[in-house]
Order: structure tokens, then C-alpha cells, then sequence
């Protein structure tokens, strides 16, 4: 394990734990962690009567200005001595009024006594230094903070619980029976039994194959917690705005019988089963000479390029014609796509489960009446199903970006270590790739990991947390 520098002493560090916004709020949190928070908190803050300042206890009073008595908020504290905390150190929270001026200035009272200003994610990097989280819980908080959907809240909450820890850690210790086993075959093998190679194999990789479903799995996570870019493009008129009120269920876009309505791109955010969607409704893509429909069309092009799946709509009254085709064609190779034939209300009732006429047979395709809704659940279906989010309700765990990469890296490691047995080499050649798997789980949980990674996964964090 690398040495990591733990907090300085007597350092204490301070800093809103709030969202701050006019008008927004009626609490406001300024938190402070270290050996002088309580110092601070009881020069500060003023609580009427006999009150006892005692841990988890909350006392109610007014922040004062030190150097004339006057009164600057009427708050609550809370006090945490430590061990029993959530940094593991003394803790106080002054609970202010929300808003802009009263918090920051009980903040600038709380610097000046003699805090330092927090950086973005201190509070959980201490936590972390002092043992009272692993690597993946605090990740999870930061994903929990961010999440914008239920589901992806679920998510980080099983990861908080150490859900993921304990499936990476119990894959680290087994790698590290197997390596316990060939390093006493080095050293003492004339004096131990002859150990199974066989079994040792099989053991590598039974945990190669959970790090690779681990790594396969990652990417239903990641839907969960960035959520898809999904583009609705179609000739002018076609229904894209109709589709995205529909899907979004509130007039979000202008809807008229005019072509080139929409003129610039219109993003509406939701959530279709627990996936978070940024929808975006597109300019018509024709020949024109408005300049302000140019400007849209170019960037409905542009996001064409950057979408993680297209809608292409088109009007099944009209089948499958050849500017559909051409809109088609502007799809980048392997962007998801599927096109939805609209207007199925309007279509006679013999005709409605016919063939669209000349649409590419090998494309995914979906029906819908943008204008009654029929046909909405099973596109929502088919759109997640092509972005690969069909596992997502019984995901329990899900690797985060660095995570994914220490996994997979240390798969292929796992890998190298079984191709060296296969070529039958002595012990202490098996045991120089399986080091390197051992070391990149580590990695994931905090076992073994660098204080220049640490600011980098930490300084993501919002300040405060």
C-alpha cells in the first residue's frame, strides 16, 4: 500500500455544504472539520440558557461577530466530536438562513477565526485518509449528488452501502490466496505438498470472468449516470416537435402546419425507465435560404455527429421516400439508429401493420401517433433496447470510468498470468502478472493508490462535500 500524507495537523477547514442561490433555500449548512472546529463553533456561536454542548446534540442560538457582539444569523449547531463523524474529526455544522448574504458571511466569520477554505471534495478525501471510507463508497457519494434519476440514485446508494467493495475486495483476496500459494511453492516447495496447477488456473480465471462481466456491465451504469444525447431528426413537418412533447409530456417545442418551425436545436431533459435522456429536437434538414434556418440546420448536423442514438421520423402516410433516405445517410456509422414512422393515427386500420414501403428492412423501426401517443411505450422500448440499456433493472453494482479501465487492466493481467501457465514456466513467473492485478483492484478500493490520483478523483467533487 502507498503511504498517503493524512490531514495536517491542527489543520481545520471549512465551507458551505449547501447549494447557494437567491431566493432559493431556507437552510444554508457551513460545515467545519478539524481539531479547532469546536473551538471555532463555541467562539462564533452564542446559545441562550443553560444548553450543553454536547456531540450529536443540536443547540439553537445566533452566529456572532467576535469583534463587536452583533448578531449576524439566527442559526442551529451541530456538534460531532470525533471518532463519530463523518471525517473521522471533530465536526460542526452552523445551519444558517438560505440564500446569498447571511451564509457567506458566517462563512467569512468562520475563515477568519481561523478555518481554511475547503477544496472540492476535502470533507471526502479526509474521510477517506482517516479510514472511515473506501475509495468506492466516497466515489458513490459524489455519483449520489449527481444522479439524475431514481434508479441511478439506487446505484451510488448500494455503492455508499459498499456494495461494490465488497465485490471487488472478495475478488482481490482470492487473487491474493493463489499468490500466497505460489510464493510458498518459490521459497519452501521441497517442504510443502505439491501444489495443483490446474486448480490455481481455474481460480485465475473464474476471477477474469467476473472482471469482465464487471467491465460488460460498466456501461449499463454509465447510462444510468450520464444519461443518453438522443437526436430526433426528419424531414420539415414530420412531427419531431409533436414527438418530443410526446415524449417529454409537456409543450416543450412550438408545434404548426409550417415547415421550418424549428429553427434552432431544443433539448428537454426526462427520464424514460430510470435512463436519463437529453432529447433533442432539430431544425428540418432542406434546402433553404433563411439564413436563421441555416444556422439551425448546421446545428442539426452537428448534433447528428455527437448523439449517443437518432430518431429519425418520418410520415407513414408518405412511406419511406427519398429525402428520408438522405437524412438517413447523414447518420454517422455506428450511431444507434431507429427510424419511427409517425402519423399512425391517420393511416386506415388494414394498413397499419402493413410494410412501409422501400424503408431498409435491417433498420430497428417503430409506429407512433405523435398526436394520440399510441405507439409511445413501445418506442421508449425499442430506443433503450437499442442503446443497450436492457439489463439496467437488475444492475446491483456498476464500475464508474476508472473503475471500468483498473478492472479491465486488471483482467488482461489475469489474462498474461494464465497464458505463462499454460506454457508450464515455474512458479515465480505466474506470479508477476498476477502482482499486477492485485495491485489494479487495489487501486479501485484505495488499497494501493497514489495521493496525485487521489486530487484527481477528489478535486471532481462539489466543494463542501
Amino acid at each position: 500500500m502507498i503511504p498517503l500524507t493524512p490531514p495536517l495537523p491542527g489543520d481545520t477547514i471549512a465551507a458551505i455544504a449547501t447549494a447557494v442561490a437567491a431566493g432559493a433555500g431556507s437552510v444554508a449548512i457551513v460545515r467545519l472539520s478539524g481539531p479547532q472546529a469546536e473551538a471555532i463553533g463555541r467562539r462564533l456561536f452564542v446559545a441562550p440558557g443553560a444548553q450543553d454542548w454536547e456531540s450529536h446534540r443540536v443547540l439553537y442560538g445566533h452566529v456572532v461577530d467576535p469583534a463587536d457582539g452583533r448578531r449576524v444569523d439566527e442559526a442551529l449547531l451541530l456538534l460531532m466530536r470525533a471518532p463519530r463523524s463523518f471525517t473521522r474529526e471533530d465536526v460542526v455544522e452552523l445551519h444558517c438562513h438560505g440564500g446569498l448574504v447571511a451564509v457567506r458571511r458566517v462563512l467569512e466569520l468562520v475563515l477568519a477565526a481561523g478555518a481554511r477554505l475547503a477544496g472540492p471534495g476535502e470533507f471526502s478525501q479526509r474521510a477517506f485518509l482517516n479510514g472511515r471510507l473506501d475509495l468506492t463508497r466516497a466515489e458513490a457519494i459524489a455519483e449520489m449528488i449527481a444522479a439524475r434519476s431514481r434508479r441511478a440514485a439506487d446505484l451510488a446508494m448500494a455503492g455508499i452501502d459498499g456494495g461494490l467493495q465488497r465485490r471487488i475486495g472478495g475478488l482481490r483476496e482470492r487473487l491474493l490466496d493463489q499468490l500466497a500459494e505460489l510464493e510458498a511453492r518459490v521459497d519452501f516447495e521441497e517442504d510443502l505438498p505439491p501444489l495443483d496447477g490446474t486448480l490455481v488456473r481455474a481460480e485465475l480465471e473464474a476471477v477474469r470472468g467476473e472482471l469482465e462481466r464487471l467491465v460488460a456491465e460498466s456501461r449499463q451504469g454509465e447510462l444510468l449516470r450520464e444519461g443518453l444525447r438522443v437526436a430526433i431528426v426528419g424531414r420539415p413537418n414530420v412531427g419531431k416537435s409533436s414527438l418530443l412533447n410526446l415524449l417529454s409530456r409537456r409543450e416543450r417545442a412550438i408545434v404548426t402546419d409550417l415547415p421550418g418551425t424549428t429553427r434552432d436545436l431544443l433539448e428537454s431533459d426526462l427520464v424514460l425507465d430510470g435512463v436519463p435522456l437529453t432529447l433533442l429536437d432539430t431544425a428540418g434538414i432542406r434546402p433553404t435560404d433563411d439564413r436563421v434556418e441555416l444556422l439551425g440546420i448546421e446545428r442539426s448536423r452537428q448534433a447528428l455527429a455527437a448523439a449517443d442514438a437518432v430518431l429519425l421520423l418520418f410520415d407513414l402516410l408518405a412511406g419511406w421516400t427519398a429525402a428520408d433516405q438522405e437524412l438517413m445517410d447523414l447518420v454517422p456509422e455506428g450511431v444507434p439508429l431507429l427510424l419511427v414512422g409517425n402519423k399512425l393515427d391517420a393511416l386506415p386500420l388494414e394498413a397499419a401493420d402493413a410494410t412501409v414501403p422501400l424503408a431498409p428492412p435491417e433498420t430497428p423501426l417503430a409506429r407512433i401517433s405523435a398526436l394520440t401517443g399510441a405507439g409511445r411505450d413501445g418506442l421508449v422500448g425499442a430506443l433503450l433496447g437499442l442503446c443497450g440499456a436492457a439489463e439496467i433493472q437488475g444492475l446491483e453494482v456498476a464500475l464508474n470510468g476508472r473503475q471500468r479501465e483498473l478492472a479491465a487492466a486488471a483482467a488482461t493481467s489475469l489474462e498474461r498470468s494464465l497464458e505463462t501457465a499454460a506454457l508450464g514456466l515455474p512458479w515465480d513467473f505466474w506470479t508477476i502478472d498476477l502482482r499486477g492485478a492485485i495491485a489494479g483492484l487495489g487501486a479501485i478500493t484505495g488499497e494501493e493508490v497514489s495521493e496525485a490520483v487521489l486530487e484527481r478523483i477528489f478535486s471532481r467533487f462539489c466543494i463542501g462535500k
